[in-house]
């Protein structure tokens, strides 16, 4: 690995190390572009995952404080843990589940489909599916995408030849295992997967795609990767012509240092990245950086989701195999006769009796949660996903009173559901609800969200600088060489897992920084 002295100016640096950070350093590297990458958490190695659901939350979560507010259920349940992220090398890509959708046609373009949507911030993206595609399919390639590049899918478990037979009893036609970046065979140095469950935990045998040993080790075997762990951004500074000239971050010992760089990549997940962005204010940039349009923190979405979990007459263990190889499509289209614009999707999802005590009906208590309890080898569970509408007044702002270990303003994560939300929501747990019900259901249980995995919008794309933060490339409309590379840049959500997206858009921004660093506009 390189190392890159703090005040060489030549190098880009990047604030995070998941999906949309770690996929950039990789690219640029690969471009001989010199990276510092600057990760708040730990790197640990496959052998340091656990197999088990507290210890490996407290060993991979974001846990930093955090407060709520709005009328979202997470603010009741979950008060200091608006979002169920990762602060490890890897980011995110180490807990996620592994669902690789691409986004709709439609959903680039959702003012001009939905129209005018009461309380709704809507937009269109200032780029079109068109503009994605072939780079999708490099992300696909990249990530070893099942039902992509001749990989066949994953096989299904219990879980999912209980969904898959409700549903086809239903009716739908969308019913298979899944896009997975979850190796079905080796590929890619990479074994396959060995459906032992604990997917969320970090996966035990590298099946699963993820930064901290795909492109990580692939970035630093160029020589240009400079990974600093346990180095938690503060601060992006500028100069006096207001670009941006480098970050001040903090080591394991709280130790401040200022790295230089040409440009700075900001991709620490839709909380943490406007956050930085607000604490970076200056007398030029009082607001912060990159918000002149004031939509800095603002839009935030982490979509549309709860669960629906049944029990049967005869034992399902739901958390053998693959946690998520299973999805229902069918009602990710566009259909408002049912009552909401937008759809969304049902994927398989198993929880441990930890997580499930804890999500099921949180604060509930009593012979009816011991008995659902009790049922749990005989459960079978989904997630429902689908796309929230963004709204102006769900944002991450500063705290006014609440400081970080740094001394920095905490983030404060507020969100209230959109109506278009709720009956989204209702509507999905009748529908899931159903599919259950069609194979002989004991009992179905409507469980709420859980804190986010899906954070999105806060720093969105637009064409016009008035409407957002950042252009079709990332690339903030106020200051040309400050990046946004994460879920942050999305303009709407759509019904789709964002990860594949996420990746599909760091791609495609490594090539115009390269373009631009070579004409010298950055």
């Amino acid at each position: 690995m390189a190392k890159f002295d703090l005040n060489d100016e030549t190098v880009v640096a990047v604030i995070g190390s998941g999906a949309g950070g770690g996929t950039l350093a990789h690219e640029l590297c690969e471009k001989g572009i010199k990276v510092v990458l600057l990760e708040a958490g730990k790197r640990y190695g496959i052998d340091d995952f656990q197999n088990d659901e507290w210890g490996s939350f407290g060993q991979l979560s974001w846990l930093d404080k955090r407060t709520t507010s709005g009328s979202w259920r997470v603010a009741k349940d979950f008060a200091g843990l608006p979002a169920w992220i990762c602060k490890t090398v890897g980011g995110s890509t180490v807990h996620w589940a592994g669902a690789s959708l691409r986004l709709q046609e439609h959903e680039f373009k959702v003012k001009s489909a939905y129209g005018g949507i009461a309380g709704a911030n809507l937009l269109d993206w200032p780029l079109a599916l068109a503009d994605l595609e072939p780079y999708y399919a490099k992300a696909e390639d990249k990530m070893g995408t099942t039902r992509t590049n001749g990989i066949p899918g994953l096989p299904g478990n219990n879980n999912f030849k209980v969904m898959y037979a409700g549903a086809k009893r239903l009716g739908y036609k969308g019913v298979h295992t899944g896009r997975m970046s979850i190796n079905s065979r080796a590929r890619d140095g990479r074994g396959s997967c060995q459906q032992i469950g604990f997917c969320f935990q970090g996966c035990k045998t590298g099946a699963k795609w993820s930064t901290l040993y795909s492109e990580i080790p692939k970035a630093e075997a160029t020589g240009k990767l400079d990974l600093r762990s346990q180095a938690q951004a503060l601060k992006i500074e500028h100069d006096a012509g207001g670009k941006v000239s480098g970050v001040l971050y903090a080591d394991k010992d709280g130790n401040q240092h200022l790295q230089k760089a040409r440009a700075v990549c900001v991709a620490g997940n839709a909380i943490e990245t406007p956050r930085i962005l607000l604490n970076s204010a200056s007398s030029t940039f009082p607001d912060g950086l990159a918000n002149s349009s004031g939509q800095v923190g603002r839009n935030y979405m982490r979509h549309m989701t709860g669960s629906v979990y049944a029990t049967f007459p005869r034992p399902v263990n739901m958390y053998r195999g693959t946690t998520m190889a299973g999805i229902i499509t069918d009602e990710s289209g566009n259909d408002p006769s049912r009552g909401f614009v937008g759809g969304y999707e049902m994927e398989t999802l198993s929880l441990g009796i930890p997580f499930m005590a804890a999500f099921l009906d949180p604060g509930a208590w009593g012979a009816n949660f011991a008995q659902a309890m009790e049922g749990y080898e005989t459960m079978a569970g989904m997630w429902l996903v689908g796309e929230d509408m963004p709204q102006e007044s769900n944002a991450i702002t500063l705290h006014a009173s609440e400081k970080d270990q740094y001394g920095l303003p905490a983030p404060n994560v507020h969100f209230d559901d959109h109506p278009n939300d709720v009956a989204m929501r209702n509507h999905a747990y009748k529908q899931g609800s159903a599919v259950y019900d069609a194979v002989g259901a004991t009992a179905t249980y409507e469980v709420p969200p859980y804190p986010s995995t899906h954070n999105l919008g806060t720093c969105r794309m637009s064409a016009r600088a008035e409407d957002g933060v950042v252009n079709a490339f990332g690339q903030a409309h106020d200051i040309k060489n400050l990046f946004v590379s994460d879920g942050s840049q999305f303009t709407t959500g759509g019904a789709e897992n964002p990860t594949l997206t996420i990746v599909t858009l760091a791609i495609r921004q490594a090539d115009h920084i390269a373009k631009e660093m070579t004409a010298g506009n950055i």
